[in-house]
């Protein structure tokens, strides 16, 4: 067999038949089918194929969930809703369970990821394969704990390797940070001359595909639920109901169809096909990804898995030898997936593999005189932001989606698997699910093509890059500008990347920085940028430490909080509820009392059933009107005017109009976002400035907080509201996207002289925690209800008037909370970022949410959700009798707790008191 350093040669000075580095796409199939390095698949012998000889079981007629797709999504969904009680659950697979993608996957399972909810959906994926399939069925998984060891070559990949430490400590996860030196003992085989320290988790390990997915299936046939192989699915039939809604009907094959109102898309790479019988869009791309499997190498029998991030290339035990792989900046993409594809792999192209050998070859030098037994090259679905396509489709009620997992499908479908079950049972998962709810982009995306290629393979090329918490995408930038971008742009705007939305993260002194059309890194004959602003000044935040700009945000902020400062919020979403039922709507929707006199404005929330936080927002009162215009839509009845943060309006916007559907309310929701701008205007001098601009009286008496007028800014009709999210004195400006540039440059005339400055969404993060304000998906989930975040004042639990999840706050505020926000500063000049744990008096009781700098202050401020460790409720008494310290990248920083904001407690300040 050939060694991997023969490989590399080979690769680097022949001509191989097969595609070069500069090739994009392969319209090829796969070519011979070769073996994986498990002992067991569920691979059909020869002979006819499967499929020919048809179904393995007589199809239903009717079922109450059919899952598409036998890979590890499709087999845990189905095991979880088994679990819960579902019965006449159905699995349709069109070949084999673990066809397609899951049958040669590498099966790793990593518990510490910089983000607190995957590692709650891994400990789930770990219970169920190391333990509950066992205990239940009697099969062995294949589950091998050998632990995991990631290796850091630079000082900020261990720092990364500790913040997750850190993080695991909030979770009951063992991790130790390793010298080089310990890590030579560990593993006697790695080169370690060139690390900086390894994170060692003990109770890492893999899991056998065929092993996993043959025990969830006996599991959930003992429970009532069916699996039928052999069963391609052609097609999903649709009916509109009474109100006009698409919902799902029936799922047809060619041997009949099954009547279902639930069809649950875990088809893996096939899950765009499966997408299109039904009318729903499914942005994820098909991308061949590989690993090779080496001879017996001596030694190496028991040793941890290997991620060697910085190198991009993994080394995962398999009995007396690796499996070597990795993610290269030019994968293939298979552009016609092609579904005849069961078994089958493709050809290795050392040439795109050839820097995984390299990699590794450094990192355990004996590979380099090791045999390659087996290449494994097989398709694998990527998606725009490198996270799973989940939850109920938008255009389709009933349709779900369970797919696009970037290579992780075994380890978090587990997590995943229960969580969607979750959804489809009770409405809403348990855990927050919105990064990975399908509902998170905008329709303007989920159809862009080259927007999903060009994501989709940032987030494969930079799989293993460090997560820095300031990092922004380079592909598929600028596919929504507001009005002001080029008039920002021009004032040295560095703009930041939300669903598409170019938005201002903060002003630089050093000229212009525009975001250029992506170059895919150099990849397939591209020519990387050079000499490219706006590179370089994301690579100044590659870091933990506090960025160079760290006092240009400074300025900022303290410039807003002692004059004045402009803040572009264009990018919001601004919706209308109008209609004969739009009262009804909104007492139902909105946790606070909206229904106020017309010229007012409530900050409420929104929830779910359970009491959690689907979304915070402004709710305005409209009188009703009969002409229609951008500012107000012609309605009779009641309506109302939302403005809701811009990264998750599509979020809110599906939400409401689930709620809509539910509830048969008979009012429509009218989305006025790309006909809107939003300028703000807050600081102390926000009143002076805009006296000379609009021509309203801006007394308090005249214009209260919490009121909205139709007003004329620079003889442009705009709407006005006195609101702040800073906590100063201030007001928004929404304005027709014509008048947007005339409104933006008469304020700037008129605040030149008082100070006024443009700042950025980098400013309104540190001035908004400094003043105690929440952030919906930071501080605020779908999973945390606003009594535990502080926000009972949203709530009119002291009325009569039900309202979505007024239920279970009830018998939250009766059992006691179990959990509670708090706020937190650190005197220490460190800056954090989310993700450190909670120490108080001794024992970990949380971890940060959202951390930021407090300029005003001049301290570290930081949010966290922390529990009693008896598992008692958490009282003010508990809360108050603490010593607290925040540990940041394994070093601890003593904390001070509050009850209030840290800054202008009283609210004197937006009140117009200095």
């Amino acid at each position: 067999m050939a060694s991997l350093s023969r490989a590399l040669r080979v690769a680097t000075t022949c001509s191989r038949r097969a595609l070069g580095p500069r090739a994009l796409t392969s319209r090829a199939g796969p070519t011979t089918e070769k073996s994986v390095p498990y002992q067991q698949t569920l691979k059909e012998a020869q002979g006819p194929t499967a499929v020919a000889q048809g179904p393995s079981r007589p199809l239903p007629s009717t079922a109450n969930v059919v899952v598409i797709g036998g890979g590890s999504l499709g087999c845990q969904t189905l095991y979880h809703l088994a679990k819960l009680g579902v019965s006449g659950a159905v699995l349709l697979e069109r070949e084999r369970l673990t066809s397609g993608t899951t049958w040669h996957t590498a099966g790793l399972l990593w518990q510490l990821r910089p983000s607190d909810v995957e590692v709650e959906l891994l400990a789930h994926t770990r219970r169920v394969v190391s333990r509950d399939l066992e205990e239940e069925t009697g099969l062995h998984t294949g589950w091998i704990q050998n632990g995991g060891l990631f290796v850091a070559s630079n000082r900020q990949r261990l720092d990364e390797y500790k913040r997750l430490m850190s993080l695991g400590k909030a979770y009951g996860v063992e991790s130790h940070v390793l010298s080089p030196a310990e890590t030579k003992a560990l593993y006697p085989l790695m080169n370690v001359d060139d690390l900086y320290g390894t994170l060692y988790v003990p109770q890492d390990g893999t899991m056998d595909p065929a092993g996993t997915c043959t025990a969830l299936s006996r599991a959930a046939a003992a429970q009532g639920a069916q699996v039928i192989e052999n069963c391609p699915v052609s097609g999903i039939r649709v009916r509109t109901d009474d109100f006009g809604v698409r919902r799902v009907a029936a799922v047809e094959t060619a041997h009949g169809s099954i009547q279902t109102p639930c069809v649950v898309n875990c088809a893996g790479v096939w899950a765009s096909a499966v997408g299109r019988m039904a009318g729903v869009k499914v942005p994820l791309v098909a991308m061949h990804h590989a690993y090779v499997v080496t001879e017996r190498i001596e030694g190496i029998q028991n040793m941890p898995n290997v991620r060697d991030h910085d190198a991009s290339v993994y080394l995962r035990l398999q009995g007396d030898a690796l499996s070597v792989g990795g993610y290269e900046t030019n994968p293939i993409f298979w552009e016609e997936v092609s579904d005849k594809f069961a078994f089958g792999l493709f050809d290795l192209d050392w040439d795109v593999f050839s820097p995984h050998i390299e990699g590794a070859v450094n990192r355990v030098p004996v590979l380099e005189k090791t045999g390659v037994k087996s290449t494994v090259c097989g398709p694998e679905s990527f998606t725009p932001d490198h996270k799973p396509l989940m939850g109920e489709a938008p255009e389709l009620r009933g349709f779900y989606l369970g797919c696009g997992f970037n290579s992780a499908g075994m380890m978090l479908g587990g997590g995943c698997g229960r969580e969607l079950a979750h959804w489809i049972v009770h409405g809403r998962p348990e855990k927050d699910m919105y990064s990975y709810d399908i509902r998170r982009f905008h329709p303007q995306l989920t159809d862009h093509r080259r927007w999903i290629r060009e994501r989709s393979h940032e987030s494969y090329a930079k799989n293993y890059s460090v997560v820095f918490p300031h990092d922004e995408p380079l592909a598929g930038r600028n596919m929504r500008t507001d009005p002001l971008h080029e008039e920002l742009l021009a004032r040295g705007c560095v703009f930041q990347e939300r669903q598409g939305w170019e938005r201002p993260g903060w002003f630089t002194p050093q000229g212009t920085a525009p975001v250029l059309q992506y170059d895919y890194y150099g990849a397939y004959g591209n020519e990387a940028h050079k000499d490219y602003a706006y590179g370089r000044l994301l690579g100044d935040e590659y870091t933990f430490d506090f960025p160079p700009h760290h006092d240009v945000i400074k300025k900022e902020c303290l410039a807003c909080r002692g004059a004045a400062a402009v803040f572009n919020m264009s990018y919001f979403g601004k919706f209308y509820l109008v209609g004969l039922d739009a009262r009804k709507a909104a007492d139902w929707l909105f946790s606070a009392d909206v229904n106020r006199p017309p010229g007012s404005t409530v900050y409420t929330c929104m929830l779910n059933h359970r009491g959690g936080t689907e979304s915070d927002l402004t709710v305005s009162r409209l009188a009703p009107s009969s002409q229609a215009s951008a500012l107000t839509p012609a309605f009779e009845g009641d309506g109302y005017y939302l403005a809701v943060g811009g990264a998750v309006a599509q979020h809110n916007w599906a939400h409401i109009r689930t709620v809509l559907q539910d509830q048969k309310f008979r009012c429509q929701l009218i989305d006025g976002s790309e006909d809107l701008g939003l300028i703000s205007i807050q600081g102390p001098a926000s009143r002076a400035i805009l006296q000379e601009v609009l021509d309203a009286d801006l007394s308090d008496e005249a214009f209260p907080f919490s009121t909205h007028k139709l007003v004329k800014a620079a003889r442009h009709l705009v709407r006005a509201m006195r609101l702040s999210f800073v906590g100063e004195l201030g007001w928004e400006l929404h304005v027709p996207r014509p008048a947007c540039v005339p409104v933006y440059q008469a304020v700037m005339t008129a605040g030149a002289k008082h100070g006024l400055v443009n700042a950025g969404y980098r400013a309104i993060d540190s001035l908004s925690i400094e003043k105690g304000y929440r952030h919906w998906h930071a501080d605020l989930r779908p999973d945390d209800s606003p009594l535990e975040a502080g926000l009972a004042f949203t709530c009119k639990l002291k009325s009569a008037v039900p309202f979505l999840g007024r239920a279970a706050l009830e018998k939250q505020r009766a059992e006691g909370l179990r959990r509670r926000l708090l706020c937190l500063t650190v005197d220490e000049k460190v800056p954090m970022f989310g993700l450190e744990a909670i120490w108080r008096n001794g024992q970990v009781v949380g971890h940060i949410r959202r951390a930021d700098f407090g300029f005003a202050i001049d301290k570290t401020v930081a949010y966290g959700y922390i529990r009693d460790p008896s598992g008692g409720p958490v009282s003010l008494d508990f809360v108050k009798s603490g010593e607290y310290a925040v540990e940041r990248m394994g070093v601890t920083c003593p904390a001070q707790a509050h009850l209030k904001s840290p800054f202008d407690p009283d609210n004197k300040r937006v009140k117009g008191i200095y």
